[in-house]
């Protein structure tokens, strides 16, 4: 036999869940519990017969083999666990918080949405199974009475999908409203009054914490609706109702804030619920020890309050009062800033806004100084100032932004986008991508180091850690350390941002264990060497802004979160702090760790790709080495971005591409390139699309089976790649001069250039002498880039000579000429070039036997 079973007090999800269940198991008995709440019971008095139902005094217990167990995960809390027979099976369907006393089983669903109906909605829709519009009704019932009407702050988006389904199948919303909140009854409404009446309230940092307690003889249910009246009459943020009616006390409690969560109070009682809702049962225990047991708890229950010191934007970007307002309206749009504090001699004396900035130089009058259009006697606040008590302050004084003082001195500034970021948890503004968020995403990594890393690695970012404490530093290691740490590739480029000065860092690393120290002080960096020869780039926290789109960053000192805002993707935005305290934990504020899971390049802001357009270079790398794609948007901004990549230099761009072709996946970048139109942007007068991806697919078969075949080439094999791109004109090649980023880069160019020209003659069937004579002058990575103009039936020849002439090994040396008595001489270069030749003809030719063939030849 099967049954199903809910909670005591069975709310709509409780009763909505048992339904749902039985259309899952339409051989299980719905059982209802003795105690029913009072909108259920309103409920039961008028559609009691349009479902089957039992009493518990209806079933055979003995028979029993299943429960299928709904909205709690507690059988105790059915008050029916002890007609169960010892070998029941149980199948649970729940959304409160597991507990110690939550059994094991192997089907037991227990996951966190807004309401328990809507795991079963989804297993409803998954296994196809038809309703009817009352069922969708009674199911809505118990979705929106458990949601708020998907007020509360464990709603997600499976209840809203679950809620559309319903009202795609006939859920009647006129009945879910006239249900979900019944009056009170007589004996409630004296239970009501009697809990206001008794009621203490108790202030814990900032927050209303009613205790209300009763005691009386018989016994009146539908407690939680009773506190749920509570908090609307005082306005508490909290009501904890504490009842004792005969032998047995209730407790119940209700929450309106999210800084309380009193469900491990109420697990200590043997109850259960949720964070902002829950109630226990406590027998031969009277009011009076129970309500000061919670009074004593209360402290632990609360949550500290957000404050100022949490939301603020630090360090704070000022202005002097004689700050011209065309500088500061430069500043403004360089920062993307609202408005500025107005500082002289450390002390704030007001407060610019765009909108003075603006006003101002719509009267030209861009030359005159802020201090005459700023607002005088700025409203400020302090780091503990809460966050309820800073929007008081915006609305009453219509203010957007708020000076943050500690001990008089300015440490940082509140806007309204901080106030919403904490609220709401995402960066506002046309700049940021919906996935920036003031705290970062935490897990911790340290097992995954200690792992993967080698031992001295992993000990060596102790140290760095352990050091940079002495110093009251931060260090985090960051980039593509982190991010390939998470790809389970390696990587031994260590980076590390410090909040503080990294300079100072790596000398005193230096003084403790040695080594040597480089310094950049321009851009607040430092490389530290080991003695073990190890490099460890250490890096000042800082921010960058750009004069102009393209221009070369500029730097400031700041913090990690903004260390990492500057990063190009979010997939390299990520650090794992190496405090003692927190070492190990991945601080993730842009979902890196969700992009490398799914393979996504995702830019960090909108304006990313035209501050730097190499970026857009650098995703296409990333993308060929990891098989990843650029999200929707990211791929929009980098096409719309395209036309800034000539506003960049030829050698920052030679960067970029030296790396992609010789480091990714050319073939993938190419057609990358043309599908972004970036192609016309680098060269000039491109070959089409098709030609090009011709080309470099095949240069990359011949520049892998080379160097497959042990080959050593070098990266100037790039500039081969780009000159496929080209047409091979004069003018064409010419134009590429520019990307050369040594010596070796031209002289490869100049040497395709000439080989175009001057060799580009018909290769079919030529004899490998032939092949020599007129190549063997030339590096490998030029007769690689040379492979792109010639005839596809030569190309098999010129590879094969390419392998014999690289894996010569020369068997006669000048000195064996001079064993035959010829004095040195040009006649040297000459019979040493044919001994090449008898040996690239003959891989089994002696040495004796190329001699003699000499021999015959002078």
């Amino acid at each position: 036999m099967q049954i199903i079973l809910s909670h005591s007090n069975l709310d709509f999800d409780g009763l909505a869940s048992m339904i749902a269940a039985q259309k899952l198991y339409p051989q299980a008995e719905i059982i209802l519990p003795s105690k029913i709440g009072p909108e259920v019971s309103h409920f039961l008095a008028i559609y009691k017969d349009t479902f089957p139902y039992k009493q518990t005094q209806q079933i055979e217990w003995k028979h029993v083999k299943t429960v299928i167990l709904v909205d709690t995960n507690d059988l105790d809390r059915t008050g029916q666990s002890e007609l169960l027979p010892t070998q029941t099976e149980l199948i649970i369907y729940d959304h409160h918080p597991r507990t110690s006393e939550t059994p094991e089983h192997k089907e037991t669903i227990i996951e966190h949405v807004g309401a328990t109906v809507t795991l079963l909605i989804e297993l409803l829709i998954q296994t196809d199974v038809l309703i009817t519009p009352f069922e969708a009704t009674v199911f809505s019932m118990g979705l929106y009475t458990d949601t708020g009407s998907f007020s509360y702050g464990h709603t997600t988006a499976r209840d809203f999908k679950a809620a559309a389904w319903l009202l795609e199948n006939g859920a009647n919303l006129q009945v879910v409203e006239q249900f979900s909140d019944a009056p009170l009854k007589e004996t409630q409404q004296i239970l009501f009054k009697s809990l206001l009446k008794n009621s203490e309230f108790i202030s814990i940092d900032g927050l209303d914490i009613a205790l209300a307690s009763f005691q009386q003889k018989n016994y009146t249910g539908h407690l939680s609706k009773i506190t749920r009246k509570l908090i609307e009459v005082t306005g508490a943020d909290a009501v904890f109702s504490v009842v004792q009616m005969g032998e047995k006390t209730f407790v119940t409690y209700r929450a309106a804030s999210e800084r309380i969560n009193a469900l491990p109070l109420m697990q200590s009682l043997n109850g259960g619920g949720h964070k902002k809702a829950a109630s226990a049962l406590i027998k031969n225990q009277p009011v009076t020890l129970i309500v000061e047991r919670i009074r004593k708890k209360l402290p632990s229950l609360v949550s500290p309050a957000l404050m100022a010191k949490h939301m603020m934007s630090s360090p704070v970007r000022v202005v002097a009062p004689d700050t011209t307002i065309e500088t500061t309206s430069k500043m403004l749009y360089r920062y993307g800033h609202t408005g500025f504090p107005v500082v002289d001699n450390e002390k704030i004396q007001g407060i610019i806004s765009r909108r003075d900035v603006d006003k101002a130089l719509h009267h030209k009058l861009g030359h005159a100084p802020v201090k005459g259009f700023m607002s005088h006697e700025p409203i400020t606040i302090t780091i503990h100032d809460t966050i309820d008590r800073i929007q008081e302050i915006m609305i009453d004084k219509h203010v957007g932004r708020l000076p943050v003082l500690h001990e008089n001195t300015l440490v940082g500034i509140i806007s309204r986008s901080n106030i919403i970021q904490a609220m709401h948890g995402e960066k506002t503004g046309s700049t940021m991508l919906p996935s920036s968020f003031p705290h970062p995403t935490k897990r911790q990594v340290t097992e995954t180091m200690r792992k993967k890393f080698p031992s001295s690695i992993y000990q060596l970012l102790v140290s760095i850690g352990d050091q940079a404490a002495k110093l009251s530093m931060a260090p985090y290691l960051i980039g593509g350390m982190v991010r390939d740490l998470l790809l389970d590739k390696d990587n031994k480029d260590m980076d590390i941002v410090v909040e503080g000065n990294g300079i100072q860092l790596a000398l005193h690393l230096q003084s403790t264990y040695g080594g040597s120290v480089r310094q950049h002080e321009e851009f607040k960096t430092a490389t530290w060497k080991h003695p073990s020869g190890f490099l460890i780039d250490l890096t000042s926290a800082r921010t960058e802004y750009y004069d102009f789109p393209a221009a070369l960053p500029k730097v400031e000192m700041s913090t990690i979160k903004e260390d990492l805002f500057r990063r190009d993707f979010s997939i390299n935005a990520m650090a794992i702090s190496l405090n003692y305290e927190s070492f190990g934990e991945l601080l993730d504020y842009f979902h890196g760790y969700e992009d490398l899971k799914s393979g996504k390049i995702r830019v960090l802001y909108n304006l990313s790709f035209v501050e730097d357009p190499t970026r857009i270079l650098r995703s296409l790398r990333f993308e060929s080495r990891f098989d990843f794609r650029m999200d929707t948007q990211t791929e929009k901004l980098a096409h719309q971005s395209a036309n800034n990549i000539l506003s960049v230099s030829k050698q920052r761009l030679a960067n970029e591409l030296c790396r992609l072709f010789y480091e990714g996946n050319a073939s993938h970048c190419v057609n990358r390139l043309y599908e972004l139109e970036l192609h016309t942007y680098l060269v000039t007068n491109p070959i089409k699309h098709e030609i090009a991806a011709n080309r470099i697919r095949e240069l990359e078969d011949y520049h892998r089976d080379l160097h497959q075949k042990g080959l050593a080439i070098s990266r100037s094999v790039w500039i081969g790649y780009m000159a496929a791109l080209t047409y091979g004109d004069s003018k064409d090649i010419r134009e590429l001069e520019d990307y050369c980023l040594s010596k070796e880069d031209q002289t490869v160019l100049n040497k395709i250039e000439e080989l175009i020209h001057h060799l580009n003659q018909d290769l079919v069937n030529v004899p490998i002498a032939t092949f020599h004579e007129h190549f063997s002058t030339y590096s490998l990575e030029s007769l690689l880039g040379f492979l792109a103009f010639i005839h596809l039936d030569a190309k098999k020849s010129f590879i094969d000579y390419l392998i014999k002439r690289e894996r010569l090994q020369r068997k006669i040396t000048g000195n064996d000429l001079k064993e035959l008595g010829l004095t040195p001489s040009p006649l040297f270069k000459e019979l040493l070039y044919k001994a090449e030749i008898f040996q690239l003809q003959s891989s089994t030719i002696t040495k004796r036997e190329i001699l003699e063939k000499l021999t015959g030849q002078y």
